[in-house]
């Protein structure tokens, strides 16, 4: 079979393993998507059963057949790096180093993962934690080819990553910052205080990565509208152009050349409308924004988000 073209824009969405991993690639597939994001184990379990040669086989071989590309994982929610608390500060490190595992078997390039929550121990303790903890996971997985991209928060409760200087931190305190690479979310951006619209707006957040982390770090992108207005720190997806973000925001970024070609992942909420998957209605409304004129005006949903 002939190697596909790989698409200009790479469009996906975050799908259930439910049944194999090969069932997600074929869900984005179905969906009309260039790429996944999936976890490769339960996310609300520390315990995962080993992977078998033929989960590997069949997720490759459909990853080959479909012309999905460039897959990305998730880790675990419970995993918290930044925790004062040793026991779990090392479980935190025996299950990334299992998720490290796990993706690299599966051939996947992008392992996303939340710098976690100092819990009262203070921002700088936390995030020198972070990086201990990343060093031991790097010792550990000596020869891994993918890389752990280290994703922006809201900042709700303790969790370190609202601040873009948080992950420039990281990035500046591990000693093989070459393992790591970023992955930002708009809604978490947006909830921390950043803006991505108008165009001035978003040109100042965007130096601002660039400034801390580097453009050229960032190998993912979280497509999400928030709930919540902006500077709130609360976590609350909403789908596209359906929040306080706006489109204006995300028609900015699909038609950013800086970014063209990463993959850009839906975490939208799930289920239906009218008949019809919200998968879907959000993916034609990022495809309706391909070519749109940069915003020149604040998006009315995003006017007084503090």
């Amino acid at each position: 079979m002939a190697e596909r073209p790989r698409p200009k824009h790479k469009f996906g969405a975050h799908m259930s393993i439910a049944g194999g991993h090969d069932r997600a690639v074929h869900a984005a597939h179905a969906a009309g998507f260039d790429t996944v994001q999936l976890f490769t184990k339960s996310n609300n379990q520390w315990n995962a059963k080993p992977l078998k040669e033929a989960d590997v086989a069949a997720f490759r071989e459909a990853l080959r057949t479909t012309g999905v590309c460039d897959p990305v994982a998730h880790t675990s929610y419970l995993i918290n790096l930044a925790s004062p608390d040793d026991a779990l500060w090392s479980k935190s490190i025996e299950a990334l180093v299992v998720e490290v595992e796990r993706a690299e078997a599966l051939g996947i390039s992008d392992l996303v993962h939340h710098p976690g929550a100092h819990v009262g121990s203070g921002e700088e303790a936390g995030l020198e934690r972070v990086a201990k903890a990343l060093d031991e996971v790097h010792r550990r997985t000596t020869g891994a080819r993918l890389k752990i991209d280290l994703e922006n928060t809201a900042g709700q409760g303790t969790c370190l990553g609202h601040r873009l200087e948080h992950l420039g931190t990281l990035l500046r305190l591990v000693r093989d910052p070459e393992r790591l690479g970023i992955c930002l979310d708009t809604c978490h951006l947006f909830a921390a205080g950043y803006s991505l619209g108008p165009i001035s707006d978003y040109n100042q957040t965007i130096d601002e990565v660039g400034r801390t982390v580097g453009l050229d770090q960032v190998r993912v992108w979280h497509l999400n509208d928030s709930q919540k207005d902006r500077g709130s720190r609360v976590d609350r997806h909403a789908g596209i152009g359906r929040g306080r973000l706006g489109l204006g925001a995300f028609a900015n970024l699909v038609n950013d050349p800086r970014f063209i070609g990463r993959p850009m992942v839906l975490e939208t909420p799930k289920g239906d409308e009218g008949g019809e998957d919200l998968d879907l209605i959000n993916r034609r409304v990022l495809l309706g924004l391909l070519g749109r004129p940069k915003t020149r005006s604040r998006p009315a949903a995003d006017r007084g988000g503090g």
